[in-house]
């Protein structure tokens, strides 16, 4: 097996968290129109208790997102983006002050709100920087980690017809020039996503995950989320609701290719994935 265990830390509010052991970032959305059901949380109870379960079932990071970016999604307004995430976030602070949290979005006002006025320690945006142009400024001066994920497109048209000249190929392309982008500007914690689903047919996630530990050239942290996705009940049937256990398989996958986060919706199951995984690396 390959060793992957030297540290890799990032600065998560001023404290050092080591991605040489893998973390679990459970979702929370506040959302009506997430693709999974399972996920969608609007009421307080509802983010009370999804937020409990996350941190009950040994998650570090909680992940909230306002916006649905499941293909063909609804477009929301920053404002109305906004109202949702001071709902969840405010919730969120009262129960667990000392949770770490990422948010889920993919515009510069709404990250800068969230670190200012709620502590939010980490930016997850799905676009790496294309659909506002003003991100990676923002989360440079911020000085909190950046997760940029690779996707083609835009959540409403990434699915029609995705084409690469060579899949692994064009995505560390386009990966290296936006690290250097980010590193000219200062930026220090850089993560990459390669977005799993975004813009990518069947047959091109499977390509990628195939070839996930080439990823490791960059020497940054890694997140994979393939939880419940298409790639998993295309392939074997059914629907987000019946695939656990081909998430499982794959986050079991992407561990021994090197993932550092696994951005999930089922936590306990993934948890439980990662101490196995550990275990095996000890041999």
């Amino acid at each position: 097996m390959m060793n992957l265990t030297s540290p890799i830390y990032i600065n998560v509010n001023g404290h050092l968290l080591d991605l040489a052991t893998p973390q679990v970032m459970g979702i929370l959305n506040v959302t009506p129109d997430s693709f999974y059901s399972g996920s969608r949380m609007q009421t307080e109870e509802e983010i009370t208790a999804r937020a409990r379960q996350i941190i009950d079932e040994g998650a570090s990071i909680i992940d909230i997102g306002a916006y649905s970016s499941r293909p063909k999604a609804e477009h929301i307004s920053a404002e109305e983006e906004m109202r949702r995430l001071r709902t969840g976030l405010e919730i969120i602070n009262r129960i667990y002050p000392d949770a770490i949290i990422s948010v889920d979005t993919f515009r510069a006002d709404v990250a800068e709100q969230c670190v200012k006025e709620f502590g939010v320690a980490i930016v997850n945006d799905i676009s790496a920087g294309e659909l506002d142009e003003r991100m990676f400024e923002t989360v440079a001066r911020l000085g909190v980690p950046y997760v940029m994920m690779h996707m083609q497109g835009t959540p409403q048209n990434m699915q029609k017809e995705p084409h690469y000249e060579n899949l692994i190929k064009d995505v560390f392309m386009y990966f290296a020039r936006k690290v250097q982008q980010l590193r000219d500007l200062g930026m220090k914690d850089i993560i990459l996503d390669p977005g799993f689903g975004f813009g990518k047919t069947l047959e091109h996630n499977y390509e990628l995950m195939a070839h996930l530990e080439e990823f490791r050239i960059f020497e940054l942290p890694l997140l994979v989320g393939i939880s419940r996705k298409s790639m998993i009940y295309k392939l074997l049937g059914g629907t987000p609701q019946d695939s656990l256990n081909g998430t499982t398989v794959l986050d079991t996958v992407a561990l021994m290719k090197g993932a550092n986060i696994l951005r999930v919706h089922d936590v306990r199951e993934a948890v439980e994935t990662v101490r196995i995984v550990e275990k095996l690396k000890n041999w």
